[in-house]
């Protein structure tokens, strides 16, 4: 199917292009989409907290992982309400593939309201079970709950210096 597309776009003898009325390129995108969950196609599509925060404000943690295997990198910032303990607000800036998209995307969802402790229970397996990720794409949301690790941790680093300079 893919080579016919690409015989189409270049106009290869014996392959008529699409008429205007032709279903066939939409027939076409429905295929192209088959093989990830609507979930990821609507992360990836309409990313939600894409943007980032200071990462020096003394309420953020910034969690910054990535994939050597498969060039993905994911940065998760969350911003902690320091009087109730709780994450008030989460962004992402991620480079790679759809799904490492949408994982982050699910990811920033999914911390938002919730207690630190919470959020650090987040499984990797929650998330690609939400997404229904092939196989082949669970690194992508072992990258997301890395990344909710790492920024708890820088975080609670942050906190943990202030009060030593507190002293």
């Amino acid at each position: 199917m893919l080579r016919a597309a690409g015989k189409r776009l270049i106009g290869a003898p014996g392959i008529r292009p699409a008429a205007a009325g032709d279903s066939s390129g939409a027939a076409m995108a429905v295929a192209a989409r088959r093989g990830y969950h609507e979930r990821v196609v609507d992360h990836y599509s309409n990313p939600r907290n894409v943007g980032a925060f200071d990462k020096d404000d003394a309420d953020v943690g910034t969690g910054l992982v990535g994939a050597p295997a498969c060039g993905d990198v994911m940065k998760m910032q969350i911003r902690v309400d320091q009087a109730s303990g709780k994450i008030v607000d989460a962004c992402f800036k991620t480079f790679g593939c759809g799904s490492a998209i949408a994982s982050s995307s699910v990811a920033t969802e999914w911390v938002k309201g919730k207690q630190m402790e919470e959020v650090i229970a987040i499984k990797n397996t929650e998330i690609a079970k939400h997404l229904s990720l092939p196989p082949v794409k669970l690194h992508c949301s072992m990258l997301a709950e890395d990344a909710i690790k790492a920024a708890v941790k820088d975080y609670e680093a942050k906190k943990t210096k202030a009060a030593k300079a507190e002293e």
